[in-house]
């Protein structure tokens, strides 16, 4: 469903995409020749349908065109996070097996071939732009790797349907029109970077400013830019709490924003009801990557007071239900399991289809494994997550993962990581350990686990206890963990 292609007819000269790190601009017509360009290479470079395209760069305009170049051929366009570590890196690509990397600096120290991406709009003039008849909208045309609670990374796949679904439901829930503008900022690895900040803009020829990232000064300098005229942000919690602690900060100079749209972790109340103060609407929704958008509050300031808390209210275009541990629904008011069904529940997950059969039910419905409430008035409450899944500054960590690497640590007996409360990221990891002869340190564990993960990974508190707390089959209770963590070691 390739609306860049269809505007580039409509209105040519419209603008589509600017890149704010190169001030680089591109009207429609022109970012549509830039998606030709590229799939020529591709196709050049003997690309086939199903064929993988990894890249591992910050955001820059050229991850866009690769992605929209990919569908015009049916190939599977495989965003990777640069926050991970080289072995981690090296895990996803072997995984994807991709026909060509591209990527900027940050695949120097990877040791594989890659394609210079900084060079990719200068190598796509060079190529006569090509129109294939447009593959089938079921086929994937994206990738995006997720950890999942056994600590293996699966790599969801989504179609074009999929995501002109995530186009629609978003431009319903967030108001997204012709005049629309979006800062796009999360990073293009994640759900919303690629999909949610680009394809609601492009389905309504509106258009996206593409930033490399999160610095709250030069952030909030930019949404405040009467020439830039951002109408839609998103970022997490803690970004939009950094916004408010920059010197200066002028709610009066973002009254150009239609919202600021927020989610990936709890949203206390009090710092929602600071931007409504400000008159600010600050959004609050839920989304994840093999649904897309599903649920968003409305941009009345009003409503937002009174439902302060909640995810919103669902598209009309996705089926939901809350089932209980049985499977029966749920009464009002009361938590169940939120499963979904429809166009924008992905098509699998990459060489997992056993992990993919288990996430749907005999019926059809996807299990997301989040509990939620709906209250009377229809108004969505996320009360639980994935089971063992914390967040920590908008990323999902499974702690299956992190104890998988720390294994190997020395003199470590029983441990186990969960989640806790942090001020400053929401959730951060403890590590509870059984240990005699030695105090393992946070800065211990940083050191060790430095070259195996991802920063925002490592445990950044730990605890010594006298043993880990078992039910009658030997399963830890990391509920009882995390009400220890109320303790001061910890």
């Amino acid at each position: 469903m390739d609306f860049v292609r269809l505007h580039a007819r409509l209105h040519p000269q419209r603008p589509a995409v600017s890149d704010l790190n190169s001030a680089r601009r591109w009207s429609f017509q022109e970012f549509d020749a830039f998606i030709g360009g590229c799939a020529a290479e591709l196709l050049g470079s003997g690309v086939a349908v199903g064929d993988r395209i990894a890249c591992l760069s910050k955001n820059r305009a050229e991850i866009v065109a690769l992605h929209h170049a990919c569908a015009r051929i049916g190939a599977i366009f495989v965003p990777l996070n640069w926050r991970l570590s080289g072995f981690e890196l090296q895990v996803l690509i072997d995984d994807c097996k991709p026909k060509v990397l591209y990527a900027d600096v940050a695949a120097d120290a990877l040791g594989r071939d890659s394609r210079s991406i900084a060079d990719l709009e200068e190598r796509s003039r060079q190529c006569a732009t090509v129109s294939p008849p447009p593959p089938p909208v079921d086929v994937a045309s994206l990738m995006l790797y997720t950890s999942g609670t056994t600590g293996r990374p699966k790599g969801v796949l989504l179609s074009e349907r999929n995501l002109a679904e995530t186009a629609i439901n978003f431009t319903i829930l967030g108001e997204v029109d012709s005049q629309s503008r979006f800062l796009c900022e999360s990073p293009m690895f994640h759900i919303i970077g690629m999909v949610t900040s680009i394809r609601p803009a492009f389905l309504n020829g509106a258009s996206i400013a593409i930033s490399d990232g999160f610095i709250p000064e030069r952030t909030l300098a930019r949404m405040a830019d009467p020439a830039l005229r951002i109408s839609h942000y998103f970022c997490v919690p803690q970004m939009a709490l950094s916004l408010r602690a920059v010197d200066g900060f002028s709610p009066d100079s973002l009254k150009g924003l239609k919202a600021i749209f927020t989610g990936g972790a709890a949203h206390p109340a009090p710092q929602i009801n600071a931007w409504l103060d400000d008159g600010i609407a600050i959004v609050d929704g839920y989304g994840m990557s093999e649904a897309g958008t599903v649920f968003g509050m409305p941009l009345d300031r009003e409503i937002i007071a009174a439902k302060a808390g909640c995810v919103g209210l669902p598209t009309p275009r996705a089926q939901w239900r809350l089932v209980g541990e049985s499977g029966e629904q749920v009464a009002e008011g009361e938590p169940g399991e939120l499963q979904l069904k429809g166009d924008n529940i992905a098509i699998g997950y990459w060489q997992r289809e056993d992990a993919f059969r288990e996430a749907m039910t005999e019926d059809g419905w996807f299990r997301t494994g989040d509990i939620l409430v709906v209250d009377e008035d229809g108004f969505f409450r996320v009360t639980d997550r994935k089971k063992d899944m914390y967040i920590s500054g908008g990323e999902n960590i499974y702690p299956a993962e992190v104890e998988a690497k720390l294994l190997d640590y020395p003199g470590i007996g029983e441990f186990a990581v969960v989640g806790v409360a942090d001020d400053t990221w929401g959730e951060v990891g403890c590590l509870f350990y059984v240990s005699e002869r030695a105090t393992i340190t946070p800065d211990a564990v940083a050191d060790f686990l430095g070259s195996r993960l991802a920063n925002y990974k490592i445990p950044r508190k730990t605890q010594a206890i006298p043993s880990l707390p078992r039910n009658g089959v030997g399963k830890v209770l990391k509920a009882e963990l995390r009400a220890a963590t109320s303790q001061p070691t910890c």
